[in-house]
């Protein structure tokens, strides 16, 4: 089996073949492969160098990335762990790939390690992205009755995200919807995306990409979340608290003034931490066991902190349902009978 070194001075062999099978949207010029960055942008921010002792060795002059090429295909893949760059490598020049053997105490790597923090990756994501107003994710959440989403700064729009398929391996990109998830004081620790249908066909308009797993996150998620209508110093004496991304536009659209937060999933719901100064909680339920455990795990957390849980139910799936097919004012009325008295005179006015 090949050393790492040894794969990257194969790839360097034939770095202009490298450059285009993962680099698609660049050109050569001269000696160098062009291109805009590591997510096959156009542009001409990032080079390559194709010849010469160098071959093989690219700079983002952008971002101050640099590599060999095997740190290339760690960044235009997607992928974390060695082991999967390696295969890759493998794959791309024809070779044959070693069989599964468990790891060796002291195993030894003449490559440094190239796991870039899912962290940085996510703020990285996020800095490419724009504003969110008239773009397809845009339309995409107004087709579901969410219209003041581009109000949201957590929420922006990536005209061509990264997605590789977990089953095959094949790469490709999509408009995306990117979500910013932030921690207590504020900071980016991930991100969600909502892959995005481009073509035109889908009969009931703006729809999600037809891929096998349409919403994914990266980076640190546990105790963290999607955060709207937050102050800047994170401290809020009311709150409420969901899973579903669209489900908490849904009640941001009808309560704008709260401030609110999607957890994405259950089991991150069940470990989200509470802001300072919280004393009473909402939970946005919804119906299914996950649901649950996410409600009561969170309810549990709420009241070992002398926070106060209550639980708002939607009358059909989910409270985008209820915005879609019931609308916003019927929304406003059930939700007014399971508010505490002042918060329905604060966030749900006449």
């Amino acid at each position: 089996m090949l050393s790492a070194s040894e794969l990257a001075d194969r790839l360097a062999f034939d770095a202009e073949a490298v450059c285009r099978h993962y680099l698609s949207a660049g050109c050569r010029a001269g000696n160098y492969w062009i291109v805009g960055d590591v997510a096959n942008n156009k542009g001409r921010s990032l080079y390559v160098h194709l010849t010469g002792p160098r071959a093989g060795r690219w700079t983002d002059a952008a971002t101050g990335q640099y590599g060999d090429l095997l740190d290339l295909l760690r960044e235009t893949c997607g992928l974390v762990d060695f082991r999967d760059v390696a295969d890759e490598a493998r794959q791309f020049l024809s070779l044959a790939q070693p069989e599964p053997a468990p790891p060796r105490r002291g195993d030894a790597r003449d490559y440094p390690p190239i796991d870039r923090p899912a962290v940085e990756r996510a703020r990285r994501l996020f800095r490419m992205t724009q504003p969110l107003a008239g773009t397809l994710a845009d339309s995409y959440l107004r087709q579901r009755a969410i219209l003041r989403a581009s109000a949201h700064r957590a929420l922006r729009f990536h005209p061509s995200c990264y997605y590789r398929d977990l089953l095959t391996g094949r790469t490709t990109s999509y408009p995306a919807l990117i979500a910013a998830v932030t921690d207590p004081f504020g900071a980016i620790t991930g991100v969600h995306r909502t892959y995005l249908d481009a073509s035109g066909l889908d009969p009931n308009g703006v729809g999600k990409a037809q891929v096998d797993t349409p919403r994914r996150a990266l980076g640190g998620l546990l105790g963290n979340a999607v955060r709207f209508r937050f102050p800047a110093r994170g401290s809020v004496s009311v709150l409420t608290a969901g899973e579903g991304l669209e489900s908490m536009l849904s009640l941001s659209h009808v309560m704008p003034g709260m401030p609110m937060v999607s957890a994405l999933t259950a089991s991150h719901l069940a470990g989200f931490r509470l802001p300072a100064g919280c004393v009473r909680l909402y939970i946005a339920a919804d119906a299914d066991a996950a649901g649950r455990h996410g409600i009561e795990g969170l309810s549990c957390r709420a009241q070992a902190l002398g926070v106060l849980p209550l639980v708002l139910a939607p009358e059909l799936g989910d409270f985008n349902e209820d915005l879609r097919r019931l609308g916003p004012d019927r929304l406003s009325v059930h939700l007014r009978a399971q508010l505490a008295p002042e918060d329905a005179q604060i966030f749900l006015p006449p």
